[in-house]
């Protein structure tokens, strides 16, 4: 049996066990609304990609109108070089808020270009993986806002293609062949929102410990400490000032694909998704949010970050900067779930990003 249908039975096992834990027998939902829409971008890496994503925002049946909504969303995409992207990212608030999961189900055969870690400016270099990402996180309610819980996180990261006499080759990236990750932690979830998808005041704090160790099915050893904070605020009637704070700490010995990274579309916008990798990092971001006509609405932002690892700590004298605008429309005028595009420019260059959902 080939490692593809091996990872997409995983895939769909664990796809239904999460819907069970999540929604039981017992609670139908209320009508969901359902958010279709394609996806097509090119890459060097990809070539043409093509696919499709649906996402639902749903209250189960028996809520509370207060209750907060829950998301869903599966996504799949496939390149021209056969490469090949499911993904089930959710977000689930079950029985008044009592109960809070979320966390992704995934299977990617894909290409990325690898930059070197911290402070390495190696050439950029391409090379291919396959690998499932299961990601879940299940807390409750222990008094109003607050929850506490437990995490897991499993990924079996094995490299497929690497470049002729390269770093990957040489054996000079940290797991550049293969690693099998499997973290078992606790977390602290803190939600004053005064809405999930678009707040417009109030703040959100998510904690995160999770110990990677062989005893739990991975074959490497390392810790993670994480810590993401939102807040936001209204200015007037129509504008929102939102800031985020995220730091990230890594001990013991990582393989490159799980530590620290920024870029892609919510963390350092305007760089490549790990195009800065280091043990440590932190990360601080805002936007100014208003409406423009309608659905339409707009945003500015800008990100300030710094790296550092288990020696240096963090670089503060070594800033990365990024800065961009974006357009928003309201497809879910009920939550005020938004489409999001955004373009963003860092020292690289710019980038754009197409998806569902604020990055904070």
């Amino acid at each position: 049996m080939s490692r593809f249908s091996v990872a997409l039975r995983g895939f769909i096992c664990v796809l239904l066990l999460v819907g069970n834990l999540v929604f039981g027998q017992e609670k139908p939902v209320k009508r969901a609304k359902i958010l279709p829409f394609p996806v097509v971008f090119f890459t060097p890496e990809t070539r043409f990609a093509f696919g499709a994503a649906v996402t639902a925002t749903l209250r189960f049946k028996g809520d509370s109108a207060w209750a907060k909504p829950s998301q869903l969303t599966f996504g799949a995409v496939y390149t021209q070089n056969k490469q090949l992207l499911l993904y089930v990212p959710f977000q689930v608030f079950y029985k008044n808020n009592k109960y809070y999961a979320y966390g992704e189900v995934g299977y990617f055969r894909y290409n990325f270009f690898y930059f070197g870690v911290g402070q390495e400016n190696p050439k950029t270099e391409l090379y291919g993986v396959d690998f499932p990402r299961i990601k879940l996180n299940f807390f409750r309610q222990v008094r109003p806002n607050l929850y506490v819980g437990l995490r897991y996180q499993f990924e079996q990261y094995d490299i497929t293609e690497t470049e002729a006499g390269g770093l990957f080759q040489q054996g000079r990236v940290p797991g550049g062949l293969s690693s099998r990750t499997s973290g078992l932690g606790v977390g602290l979830f803190w939600d004053k929102r005064d809405a999930v998808f678009f707040p417009t005041r109030g703040w959100v704090l998510d904690v995160t410990y999770l110990n990677n160790r062989p005893f739990l099915g991975g074959n490497v050893s390392f810790d993670k400490l994480g810590f993401d904070l939102s807040a936001y605020q209204s200015l007037n009637k129509k504008i929102v000032l939102a800031g985020n704070l995220f730091t990230s700490f890594t001990t013991g010995n990582a393989p490159f694909n799980m530590l620290t990274e920024l870029g892609g579309p919510k963390k350092m916008r305007g760089y490549y998704q790990g195009r800065f990798r280091d043990d440590n990092a932190v990360l601080t971001q805002a936007e100014l949010r208003f409406p423009v006509y309608g659905r339409l609405g707009a945003v500015v932002q800008g990100s300030l970050a710094w790296l550092g690892n288990q020696r240096d700590f963090v670089r503060f004298n070594d800033p990365k900067t990024a800065y961009g605008a974006g357009l928003r429309f309201t497809a879910n005028r009920r939550d005020h779930l938004n489409i999001r595009l955004d373009y963003s420019v860092g020292s690289d260059g710019g980038n754009f990003y197409f998806t569902i959902g604020e990055a904070f």
